[in-house]
This record gives structure tokens, C-alpha cells and sequence, in this order.
């Protein structure tokens, strides 16, 4: 177990989620912990096995060099390798830098030269990101036998502990310090690095088994990256609970449906652009499932999707700098007779703090340059946008390397989210968008979220995303880029500028006449990233040579 320096009864220890492992591995240390089989070499580990490879794993990485605070960059989808790297090298007081492994190499390499990364862990498949990086580096080729470089590593590291197991490991006694190192998309110039610490990391973790109701019986599937936002907390969540986790590589549905079927799965976090409803394979289950949605409001039409099949959608929001979700949204007894529109309306906000967290707030905009202006909360009118601001346990720490970013982003003393919302009579926030997807026309601002979930009201809608396009006379109006659903895709072939008519029909009924598409276009997918967002940039690239 952890062993901190001695201090008063009275004074606690200092929290860090490295103590979730140890404490499985005592109280249940034969039970199922990770689960790796969609592969040529599947291994099962148990949690006293698991903790084993996590002790060597950091005596691998103190053998190597690797110094309290360096940061070491893992470049691996879900797989054994970035579960023990989650542990392991908190256990090594080394900091984490999952990079995300759909970026380019020129990418990977200006994260890895920013984070001043000292070591790397990575899977074969992307060594190649790697090859031009003047860092030391060991590869896993994913099989969990000797002679797989990665396995050999850690048994160097059994060797150099010398038997001196967990009490040869120094913890960290400050919970402050960085545990994690997480690089954002970059979409609007270069990736910022979140600096995340132990204490955030060890409460959001517990809010997320909380929100989740995770247990000793939950099974979790790997469909969200753990490179992204540190899997928002899961990879410690899911141990904090004494839940099996099962890994998968790919997002592979067939692979999904067979785990849903036959592995137990009772918990998942995805975006909910998730094909999961759409695939062939998708039937009624015969035991509930918990969904973990982020990333964009669920529609109607997937919220029901979801319920038919025996998925129970739990809608949070939240982002990289509050470690993943923050807020969720808490079903009201009165939402159950509502019919299923009005349920997914009340279900799409972004609701209320998590039990960790510090309130909710939304907030007028601050005068331009003034970084010290008190905050001004909006009326809870449920009409008046504002910004949502946040503070307090599950705050990212700062930008790394970066004070002019973390002083505007803490303007006023909160964490600015970026993301426009208002604020209900309940204290519940709706996200209206985010501030550069407000679309301006005529001097009206319309949230293209909010048109986004009334086009997929339409019953033949399965995915739309809405932008800004140039308009002569409006200044800007707004755009649907349409994904059909599969069972209407024939119904308007060779007929799309029916469809297009529809559509506005469609809106003119539910929108006023500022925020009803202007254009529609009817497209075979939606440009998305890694965890299933859609890339509205994408979007726009294709808007600004229309």
C-alpha cells in the first residue's frame, strides 16, 4: 500500500489516484481488473497481477532515468500498455502526456518538444510518429509475452526494484502536483497543454464512479480513447469502483455488439455521433447499459434510439481543463409522462455541477483586456447567453509553459469555458454554443446548436451540423450539412432539393426566420475526430470556397 510521510492523525493523506490500484489489488486482488482480447495475444489480468506490471512498469521508468515532475509521452490506443501507463508513471512521481494518435507526425513532434518530454511509451502501430523525435522511446507490439520490447521493459524493471515492491516506490506527497499533461486539438492555432494534478484527478475520478453508479459488478468498454482528456478520469474511475474494464483498439461495432451481447458491459463513454443505434447489428439488449454522453447535446431521435435498444443515455458536459465532464444532467421525476421530444429538450442541457465540482456559473462578458473584473452571473431567465465560467476541485491547474493563456483563461477568478449558455430558473445551464460557432445574421445571434437540435426533430435526420455561410444581404446565414437516416436515404435519391424543401418547412415551424437554414446539403458523414466530435472546422473550410 501507499506509504506517506508521517504526519498528524488529524491530517489526511494527500489524495492521488495511485492508491485506487493498490487498494483493488488488496481487497479483491483475484478479481477480473482488464480484459484485452479483439487481438492476436488477448490477456486478462487480475487486480494483483495488474498492480504487479504497474510496480515494474515505474521502477522500468526510474531505471531509465525518468525524475519526479519529467513528463513521459504515451502514443497508444486502448490497449494494456496506456492502462498501466495511467499508474505506473504517477507511481515513478512522473507526469503523464497521452498524445492523441491521429495527429501528425509534425504534430506529435511539437507536443512531445513542448511538453519536454523525456521518455515515451508507444504502441507499434504508430511508431512511425516517432522516428524523426530525438527521445528515448520503447515499443509495445501489444502481445503481453516475453520478448515483446514493452513486456521486456518491464520485467527490467522488476529485476532493478530488487524486490523492494510498492514501499521502494516514493509517492508523491503533494497533491498538487501535476499528474497528467494533456494537449488540446489545436483547432484554433497550436495545441495548449492542460496540467491536470492528483487531487483533481483522484476527485473527478470519484465523481465520474459516482454520477455513473459504478460498482464492484460494472463492466466498462473502452469506446472513448484514453488518450483524450485522460480518458476523462475512467482509466482511475473504473478501478476506484472495483469495475472489469474491457479494451478495444478501434472503434469496431462488430467488436462493440459482441461485448454488449456476451461480456457483460454495463457502462461506456462516447460522443454521441457514436454509430453505435446505427450499426446492422444493433437489437435490444438484455440487460441495461449505461451511456456516457459528451461532446454535443443527444438529438430526440438518438435519445430514443438509445432507449429502445436498452441504452440508458447520461448527458455531461464538461472539457479537457475541468478533466473531462464536470456537470450533468440530473433527470427530474415530472420528465417521465413528457412526451419524448419534450424529454430529450429538458435531457440536451448541460444541467448541473458534479459532487467534486465547484458551482455552474453563467456570466456576462467582462470588459475587453480587464482580467480583474468581477464576474456578473446572467439572470436565470433561461433566454440570457452568457459564458459558463467554473472553479474550484476539477479546474485544470494551468497552461503548460503558457502564463499569458492562464491568466485570460482565470479572468475574474473562474475558468472560462469558451461556451455560451444560459442559465435556467433551476440553476440548470444549457449550452447555446460555443462562441465561435454563433451565427450572425441580420444582427441576430443564432446558436447553431439550438437549430442543430430542431432540424434532427425531423424523422428521416440522423446527423446535422450547422454553420455560418456569407450571405450578400443577412451578412451570415446558416447552412446544414445532413446525414440521412440509412432507412430514408432511398426515399430521397435523386431527390435532395425535395428533401432541402422539407427541411425548411421543417425549421420554419420550429425556428424563427433568422436561424432557419439557408442552405442544405445532403452528405454520406460528417467529418469527426478521434472521440466522435464533429469538425465543424472541417465544415467551414468546405463553406469558405462555396
Amino acid at each position: 500500500m501507499l506509504h506517506f510521510n508521517p504526519t498528524p492523525a488529524s491530517v489526511p493523506p494527500p489524495n492521488n489516484p495511485l492508491a485506487f490500484i493498490l487498494r483493488a489489488a488488496q481487497i479483491y486482488p483475484d478479481k477480473v481488473a482488464l480484459v484485452h482480447t479483439d487481438v492476436e495475444y488477448p490477456v486478462t489480468y487480475t487486480f494483483s497481477v495488474w498492480a504487479q506490471r504497474i510496480q515494474n512498469l515505474a521502477y522500468a521508468l526510474i531505471r531509465a532515468g525518468v525524475k519526479p515532475g519529467d513528463r513521459v509521452g504515451v502514443i497508444a490506443p486502448n490497449c494494456p500498455l496506456i492502462a498501466d501507463a495511467h499508474y505506473g508513471i504517477m507511481a515513478a512521481r512522473a507526469v503523464i502526456t497521452p498524445i492523441n494518435t491521429r495527429l501528425k507526425p509534425t504534430e506529435v513532434t511539437y507536443i512531445i518538444e513542448h511538453s519536454q518530454c523525456c521518455f515515451l511509451l508507444v504502441d507499434h502501430e504508430y511508431q512511425n510518429l516517432v522516428q524523426d523525435v530525438n527521445v528515448p522511446f520503447v515499443v509495445s507490439k501489444d502481445t503481453g509475452r516475453s520478448g515483446d520490447p514493452y513486456e521486456d521493459f518491464l520485467n527490467s524493471g522488476r529485476e532493478f526494484s530488487n524486490e523492494r515492491g510498492w514501499p521502494g516506490l516514493d509517492p508523491e506527497v503533494d497533491e498538487n502536483a501535476p499528474a497528467v499533461l494533456c494537449y488540446t486539438s489545436g483547432t484554433t492555432g497550436r495545441p495548449k497543454g492542460v496540467v491536470t494534478t492528483l487531487r483533481g484527478s483522484y476527485l473527478a475520478a470519484v465523481a465520474n464512479a459516482f454520477e455513473g453508479r459504478m460498482n464492484h459488478d460494472s463492466t466498462y468498454l473502452w469506446i472513448l480513447p484514453m488518450f483524450h482528456a485522460a480518458g476523462w478520469t475512467f482509466p482511475w474511475t473504473n478501478v476506484f469502483s472495483f469495475a472489469k474494464q474491457v479494451t478495444l483498439r478501434t472503434v469496431n461495432y462488430t467488436q462493440i455488439w459482441n461485448h454488449f451481447r456476451h461480456s457483460g458491459v454495463t457502462h461506456y463513454c462516447a460522443a454521441p455521433t457514436i454509430g453505435i443505434v446505427n450499426d446492422p447489428q444493433a437489437s435490444k439488449l438484455p440487460h441495461q447499459i449505461t451511456a456516457i454522453i459528451a461532446g454535443a447535446a443527444p438529438t430526440a431521435h438518438l435519445i430514443a434510439e438509445l432507449q429502445k435498444i436498452g441504452i440508458n443515455p447520461v448527458h455531461v458536459y464538461g472539457l479537457t481543463s475541468t478533466y473531462g465532464p464536470f456537470t450533468r444532467n440530473y433527470a427530474q421525476p415530472s420528465w417521465e409522462n413528457l412526451p419524448l421530444d419534450q424529454r430529450a429538450r429538458l435531457m440536451a442541457r448541460q444541467g448541473h455541477a458534479f459532487a467534486t465540482a465547484d458551482v455552474a456559473r453563467v456570466v456576462f462578458a467582462s470588459p475587453e483586456g480587464d482580467l480583474n473584473a468581477p464576474l456578473v452571473d446572467v439572470p436565470r431567465d433561461g433566454k440570457t447567453v452568457g459564458e459558463i465560467v467554473t472553479r474550484g476541485n476539477i479546474v485544470m491547474k494551468e497552461y503548460f509553459r503558457d502564463p499569458d493563456a492562464t491568466k485570460k483563461a482565470f479572468a475574474g477568478g473562474s475558468f472560462h469555458t469558451g461556451d455560451l449558455a444560459v442559465m435556467h430558473p433551476d440553476g440548470s445551464i444549457a449550452i447555446m454554443d460555443r462562441s465561435k460557432d454563433i451565427i450572425i445574421s441580420g444582427g441576430e445571434n443564432a446558436s447553431s446548436l439550438a437549430i442543430e437540435q430542431e432540424l434532427s426533430s425531423h424523422p428521416h435526420v440522423l446527423e446535422v451540423s450547422v454553420v455560418a455561410r456569407s450571405h450578400v444581404k443577412w451578412g451570415e446565414r446558416p447552412m446544414a450539412f445532413v446525414v440521412l437516416h440509412p432507412q430514408h436515404v432511398a426515399t430521397w435519391r435523386g431527390r435532395h432539393h425535395l428533401f432541402e424543401k422539407d427541411l425548411k418547412a421543417h425549421a420554419r415551424s420550429r425556428l424563427p426566420g433568422f436561424a432557419c437554414p439557408e442552405w442544405v446539403e445532403i452528405v454520406p458523414e460528417l467529418p469527426k475526430t478521434s472521440t466522435g466530435k464533429i469538425q465543424k472546422l472541417e465544415l467551414r473550410k468546405i463553406v469558405a470556397k462555396l
